[in-house]
């Protein structure tokens, strides 16, 4: 289902209300929500799944998952959370995985940013370069 042109503007009307001092409140968000279900305007089961992107995109700019192929010990742990909290904000929340595919080095994602510095991935990168020559 395709979404109006004034159904999007809503939508990010909407989302832009739910924003407190450039981050996304909650509170907000759950009355946004229910002033929609219970006016039900026209197309209002699109709108919903827009702002749902729209707040799922926003509540994953500030959440890190960060991978490794081992257990990260406390220190290096603390010292990346620091650091992406210096540059993300204080309430950047992570997640600590380990995925032995990586060989070594470390795949961290926030929001769309993706920092890949895994041995799998410069193995990958190293078959680009070889089969394409």
């Amino acid at each position: 289902m395709k979404l109006a042109k004034e159904s999007r503007k809503l939508t990010k009307q909407l989302f832009q209300s739910s924003l407190t001092a450039g981050r996304l409140d909650e509170k907000k968000v759950r009355i946004i929500v229910n002033a929609v279900i219970e006016q039900k305007p026209r197309m209002y089961l699109g709108i919903l799944k827009e702002y749902h992107r729209l707040v799922r995109m926003e509540a994953a700019k500030h959440h890190a998952v960060i991978e490794s192929a081992v257990v990260l010990d406390p220190p290096t742990s603390s010292l990346l959370i620091n650091d992406l909290r210096s540059r993300y904000g204080a309430d950047m929340t992570s997640e600590f995985k380990v995925v032995p595919e990586l060989l070594a080095g470390i795949r961290m994602k926030i929001g769309s940013d993706v920092f890949d510095n895994s041995v799998r991935e410069r193995l990958a990168r190293l078959y680009t370069q070889l089969t394409q020559a």
